[in-house]
């Protein structure tokens, strides 16, 4: 009778646990985007000196590149572990997630307007460390941890000019993609 109490109470907590919060974050889909984004910072460099629209379209098919790399491995991470996809804690993951997201390219879009592209590379890193620090409350403890370092990896950009900050992008979406990949896919199955 004992033995059965303690198996319910194991069954409960990992459903509570499961529900509370989102571990679909794919690590091995972090390190492919983290591969993809050093690429591109080295590509885009080399069109800062010619044509600013060239920079920012590479940053903008990298951003839908990840895109892919991150929502496909995540959905199969899910469907590994049995996980609703879109329901319950991921949602509200994906809410905190987008809205940080959504701003930064209504302000993307006014910079170019503005044709001031020296600021982009601070709001990207500020507002995508945003979205993991307000989507962190849903999801794994190292999550927000990854924003704050995505939004310090802002501040330095905010303070360097464009060439500078490009080199930072890469660093950034490419070294703390890889960094915290590798941590999540050895401490949270993939």
């Amino acid at each position: 009778m004992r033995e059965h109490a303690l198996d319910n109470i194991r069954f409960i907590r990992s459903a509570m646990e499961r529900a509370g919060s989102f571990t679909s974050i794919p690590g091995w889909g972090g390190v492919g985007v983290g591969l993809t984004a050093i690429i591109t910072s080295a590509i885009a460099q080399q069109f800062l000196g010619r044509s600013l629209r060239l920079w920012l379209a590479t940053w903008l098919a990298e951003a839908a590149v990840a895109a892919i790399i991150g929502f496909g491995t995540m959905a199969l991470k899910a469907r590994r572990s049995d996980e609703r996809f879109m329901s319950g804690a991921s949602r509200r993951f994906f809410i905190s997630y987008f809205a940080p997201l959504v701003a930064g390219a209504v302000i993307t879009l006014a910079l170019v307007r503005a044709e001031d592209y020296s600021a982009i590379p601070a709001t990207w890193l500020l507002l995508y460390g945003t979205a993991f620090v307000s989507s962190g409350a849903f999801s794994i403890r190292v999550i927000p941890m990854m924003g704050i370092g995505f939004m310090l990896f802002g501040v330095i950009a905010a303070l360097v000019p464009l060439g500078a900050s490009n080199i930072l992008l890469g660093a950034a979406f490419g070294g703390l993609h890889i960094l915290f990949g590798l941590i999540i896919a050895r401490s949270y199955g993939g």
